[in-house]
């Protein structure tokens, strides 16, 4: 077994967790916080009875680098160690899998199903650890696991039941929740140190050494003219608007005088909004221009950030799919406009001299930087198909190829358009490290706990964040004398944003300091009428859920095709399988459907195993897929967004299935599927 060795500022800051209290170190990326968690839970193996130990990630390609690169290699020889994520065939039998290791990696999801599940080989308490590790723990608010995790953990120690483990948080940045005062700073700070149930600790005697150790990047602002400051310099962009406006004088004058500035986040949320409005007064023309409104907007914000030919791509495809399913006048209008314009806007597309000037700032940071064949960096970028686009600019940019650029995407992990697979992502991350790549496109997949080489450039581009993650970005550039690059606009919103966020990261640091100067007594005083708050809220906001799944009986409740109105099922033909999965088990609604291709998804699953996408038969909208129960039975398992309900009490679009008002009952395979077996007596 390796020596797990300490700098001096991380043997300052694991003192109070090996006291065996509950504490959120607080260090920057690259200072070393997972090593100190690792030395934490090495000590508490050794000297406590019956050490049981979690470790909670909330990305699950960070279980086996943990895993490999951490825990391991220190703990591995002595200690029996499980890695655990929603890819693991092991999940299944997590109860099992912790009574028989000493350490368990596992990403918070899994305990939290565990937690629910009452199944003996499946069910953990709380109180059957000793010390729980919560890695980038100021994700520990509002609804997110790990808060649903603390959540019962507060309520457990205000209600005095004991045995509770202890706690290790580990932060580059609580962050100031958005504000921007400092004593709701410290607010934020407090909460999230009631949530955890933990004092916040970091380094005061030793922080030249950690700056010695973790060198902040040479910022640099990359700043671009704005488009519009010259005359028809983006005459593709200018053509989109005119389109939208035809949109808008299609549509009533009321609706469209709402809309806010065309391209941009807030233009999207109204369209949003309107499409919502749309669906519940079944007005299908509102509805569809509102659709159609947002890949224009969609086709703008990629115009702004990319090239003009990525945006008309996107477009090309969205009419592509459609022009076979024209359900009325509204859809021969919408199709028409684009097939009207689709030439003009082609050629302007194509045309370079009014090309994005970001892309001609990112080029120069780039071959800047990469005149050093040995040069890593990581370009940040805001959505998937951001970082796609980038990247096949990047592969036809001659300028670029000639300094031996070797570009890589790296998304979040998924089953749709432009996600990837676990092994494409660990598969990327490892090139990255021996080489073969030198630049990896991401998104916020990145920023966050990866352990990828020292960089010695980042860019940001076209990136509005907050503090946390401006942080975590500047934390890959780690080499000697690296550069953090901001790609933006003059007197765009990204470099507001970026200095907001430069001031918002010192007023973390001042709200951080003010809570460490509290005398014990206050600070316990403060987190404890926190914590009584907090589970006074939880036990409502229960009530208040469960009230709400009461609203309706299932028969009370109506399906629609969100895109056509059609009225497909009830509610009391809707099942729910392991609380997730959402089937409906009545054979006659197969005649609403059409199935398509089949759906292939990296990991297994102990009941069932997907089948075909399934679509609107009249309109072609996307219904969900097929899954195959237990090898015996497909049925169809549908995504909520991709319906309207109709209740007694008026029309809604639920994001989710928890926001349904009325109780989807569980899946019973005998009483349920008796009627697709006609020929069996199953009362025998």
């Amino acid at each position: 077994m390796m020596d797990c060795n300490l700098r001096p500022y991380q043997e300052e800051v694991v003192q109070a967790a090996l006291r065996g209290e509950n504490s959120i170190i607080w260090l920057p990326t690259g200072g070393g916080k997972t090593r100190t968690a690792v030395y934490i839970t090495k000590k508490h193996l050794e000297t406590t009875a019956n050490a049981k130990v979690a470790v909670l990630v909330n990305k699950v390609h960070l279980v086996d680098q943990h895993f490999a690169k951490e825990f391991r290699p220190y703990l591995g020889s002595t200690y029996k160690i499980a890695a655990i994520s929603g890819d693991s065939n092991e999940k299944d039998l997590f109860g099992c899998l912790v009574k028989a290791s000493d350490l368990v990696i596992c990403t918070a999801q899994i305990l939290e199903n565990a937690l629910i599940n009452m199944e003996e080989e499946k069910h953990v308490e709380l109180t059957d650890f000793t010390l729980l590790v919560i890695d980038e723990c100021h994700h520990t608010q509002k609804e997110s696991v790990y808060n649903k995790i603390m959540g019962r953990y507060v309520e457990k120690k205000v209600r005095k039941e004991g045995n509770l483990p202890q706690i290790l948080g580990l932060t580059a940045s609580p962050g100031t929740g958005g504000n921007k005062q400092l004593d709701k700073a410290v607010e934020h700070v407090l909460q999230i140190c009631a949530n955890l149930d933990s004092v916040i600790v970091s380094t005061k005697e030793f922080t030249p050494v950690l700056q010695k150790v973790v060198p902040r990047p040479k910022k640099q602002y990359d700043i671009v003219e704005r488009r519009t400051l010259v005359l028809s310099s983006d005459p593709f962009g200018d053509h989109l608007k005119a389109m939208m406006l035809m949109i808008h004088e299609y549509m009533p004058p009321t609706v469209s005088r709402s809309l806010r500035e065309m391209g941009t986040q807030e233009y999207e949320a109204d369209v949003v909004e309107l499409e919502k409005e749309g669906v519940k007064k079944e007005n299908r023309l509102i509805a569809q221009c509102a659709l159609h409104l947002r890949q224009y907007n969609d086709a703008l914000l990629i115009n702004d950030t990319v090239r003009m030919v990525d945006a008309f791509r996107g477009l090309d495809e969205f009419y592509n799919s459609r022009k076979t399913k024209l359900l009325d006048g509204t859809d021969i209008f919408l199709q028409g406009l684009f097939d009207e314009n689709r030439v003009e806007l082609k050629q302007l597309a194509s045309n370079d001299r009014y090309e994005n000037p970001k892309l001609a700032q990112l080029q120069c940071t780039l071959q800047e930087e990469f005149n050093d064949e040995n040069s890593r960096a990581v370009l940040f970028s805001k959505t998937r198909r951001g970082t796609h686009c980038l990247f096949d600019w990047v592969n036809s940019n001659p300028e670029l190829q000639r300094v031996n650029i070797r570009a890589g995407i790296l998304t979040g992990a998924g089953t749709g358009a432009n996600h990837m697979t676990q092994n494409e992502q660990k598969e990327t991350i490892k090139h990255f490290r021996t080489g073969i790549l030198n630049l990896l496109i991401s998104t916020s997949v990145a920023e966050e706990g990866l352990d990828i080489p020292e960089c010695n450039l980042v860019v940001r581009y076209g990136l509005l964040t907050n503090e946390i993650a401006q942080q975590q970005a500047s934390g890959r550039a780690r080499a000697m004398n690296s550069v953090y690059s901001v790609v933006a606009e003059e007197g765009g919103r990204e470099m507001r944003r970026e200095l907001t966020n430069e001031y918002l990261e010192s007023l973390t640091a001042k709200a951080i300091d003010q809570v460490q100067q509290m005398s014990p007594s206050e600070f316990r005083r403060k987190i404890s009428k926190l914590q009584k708050i907090a589970v006074m809220t939880r036990i409502q906001a229960e009530r208040k859920k469960d009230e709400r799944k009461q609203r309706y009986s299932p028969s009370q409740v109506q399906f629609q095709c969100r895109e056509c109105f059609l009225l497909v099922c009830s509610g009391e033909d809707l099942r729910k399988i392991e609380n997730a999965h959402h089937v409906n088990i009545n054979p006659e609604f197969e005649r609403h459907y059409i199935a398509g291709g089949q759906v292939v998804l990296e990991k297994s699953f102990e009941d069932w195993e997907p089948g075909r996408v399934i679509s609107c038969k009249n309109c072609g909208k996307e219904w969900g897929m097929e899954i195959k129960f237990k090898k015996v039975v497909t049925l169809p398992c549908l995504k909520i967004k991709s319906f309207s309900m109709k209740t007694p009490g008026g029309k809604s679009t639920p994001r989710q299935w928890k926001d349904v008002e009325f109780q989807v009952k569980e899946f019973d395979f005998l009483e349920d599927m008796s009627s697709h077996f006609h020929d069996l007596d199953l009362d025998e």
